[in-house]
């Protein structure tokens, strides 16, 4: 059988009948009757299986037995008309070999649908389904467009560092990396913990994110971009938190907030035009199944531009929303964090359209936000899109040595580990910019999966760290 090459399914599906062809895969199910069975085998290549029909008269019974949900094969055979409907060809098997038994009564994954909860608990099987295959696909399309978009306009793609003794964020929800013995914690004179024991003489942490670093590459070589994974040590047990998860992070130098707001809109409205374009027949099967409203709220997000509004602006048409009787959960007046459902509200049923928020009170952002002349606001940016909420989330960074040693003091920061960051507004500081977009957010908003844990193959949440 091997001295024919294989071919993958994807492929086969677009042949022309005629041809002798080898087909490997995992069997989807199997169906027939004495006479004649019918196998439908899946590769991963696509969503879509590929018919094989099996006359019993050329093979053992015995073969049959093991051909079961699961099971993986080789066949060969003619590729010929398929005389059934949803498929153009399908293989008259001439020959077929049982690669992998799969004992059936075993198997978590049958016939019947399952829930996504249920494949969450057999996670090391569920990219075997129809959804995770579709999910995964996207995923890697997802990736390539990502690295595509930022090559195609000369950003350099930068390696920051996983563990770092730097709180980007400023929250102290950090994974703490260390090689001391937990049954035998060194301690200093003062009773604390003494890290110069520990393997890099001080306290490390598992990154929340690559800016920092990523506004050192900035200032040397213009624009640069990270993608990467980063850690959360939230414990949020909600659809869209995850204790590891993967950033993206473009930094480039001499922007300020209105090119920043720029490449954000035209990075989102890149990825989402490449994922209809590239995954079309994994779309139409996560559409039809979990969101029918799926690719059409992906399409509405093009060809308009987002809607720019100020917090200020933002709160007063919340309020005055309130005022008409729409009811949230969470309170809003200027100087709070809006949650998803008042980010929602704005995108969804004020202006119809993503937003880009702007002009954030500073006392709700990070310390490295350029503050506005009103003293009041930094120029934050958030992109906000339908259903998901902020999806992006950026800034001006502050340039001036002054202003941002002044915030650090405000805010009671130890300057101990970001001394090596402050130089940067020493030695020919420039304005610049950047954001961050959460991969397994983007998937959200192009998969129609409504948890997190569903569009990254191994959730690591709270108490679950399995397989």
């Amino acid at each position: 059988m091997e001295t024919l090459k294989r071919t993958k399914i994807k492929a086969l599906l677009s042949e022309k009948p005629g041809i002798e062809v080898l087909a490997k895969g995992w069997v989807r199910t199997k169906r027939g009757n004495k006479q004649v069975k019918f196998i439908a085998l899946n590769d991963g290549s696509t969503i879509a299986n590929i018919q094989i029909v099996a006359n019993t008269e050329l093979f053992d019974e015995e073969l049959f037995k093991k051909i079961t949900t699961g099971a993986s094969l080789a066949v060969r055979g003619k590729l010929v008309e398929s005389m059934g409907s949803g498929q153009a060809v399908e293989i008259q098997a001439t020959d077929i070999q049982v690669l992998g038994e799969c004992d059936p009564m075993r198997f978590p994954l049958q016939k019947k649908d399952t829930t996504l909860e249920y494949l969450r608990s057999v996670a090391h099987m569920r990219l075997r389904t129809n959804t995770f295959g579709a999910v995964l696909r996207i995923r890697n399309q997802m990736a390539f467009a990502i690295h595509t978009f930022f090559n195609q306009k000369g950003f350099v793609y930068l390696h920051t560092p996983l563990i770092t003794e730097s709180d980007a964020e400023g929250a102290g929800d950090m994974f703490q990396v260390t090689t001391l013995d937990l049954k035998n914690i060194p301690l200093d004179k003062k009773g604390n913990v003494d890290f110069s024991k520990d393997f890099f003489g001080k306290k490390t942490s598992l990154t929340v994110s690559g800016q920092l670093e990523g506004e050192l590459g900035a200032t040397a070589v213009g624009e640069i971009y990270t993608f990467g994974p980063t850690f959360r040590a939230e414990n949020s047990n909600t659809p869209r938190h995850l204790a590891e998860f993967w950033m993206i992070e473009p930094e480039m130098a001499f922007y300020d907030i209105n090119d920043n707001m720029e490449l954000a809109e035209e990075f989102v409205k890149f990825l989402v035009q490449w994922a209809l374009d590239h995954c079309m027949e994994d779309l139409k099967f996560l559409n039809d199944k979990y969101d029918e409203g799926l690719i059409e709220r992906m399409q509405s997000v093009l060809g308009i531009p987002f809607q720019r509004v100020t917090y200020t602006e933002a709160v007063e048409i919340l309020e005055k929303a309130v005022a008409d009787g729409v009811k949230f959960e969470y309170p809003v007046h200027w100087g709070t964090d809006f949650q998803s459902e008042h980010e929602r509200y704005l995108v969804e049923k004020h202006f119809c359209k993503p937003v880009i928020l702007i002009d954030f009170p500073k006392d709700i952002k990070a310390f490295y936000m350029k503050q506005n002349e009103d003293g009041r606001t930094v120029r934050g940016m958030d992109v906000l899109f339908p259903k998901i909420g902020e999806i992006i989330g950026g800034s001006e960074r502050e340039a001036s040595l002054e202003k941002l040693e002044a915030r650090i003091e405000e805010l009671g920061m130890s300057r101990k580990n970001l001394e090596w960051y402050i130089d940067t507004r020493r030695y020919g500081s420039v304005p610049h910019s950047g954001f961050g977009l959460g991969f397994e957010r983007l998937l959200l908003f192009v998969t129609g999966m409504a948890n997190i844990r569903d569009v990254i193959p191994f959730p690591r949440t709270p108490k679950n760290a399995e397989f």
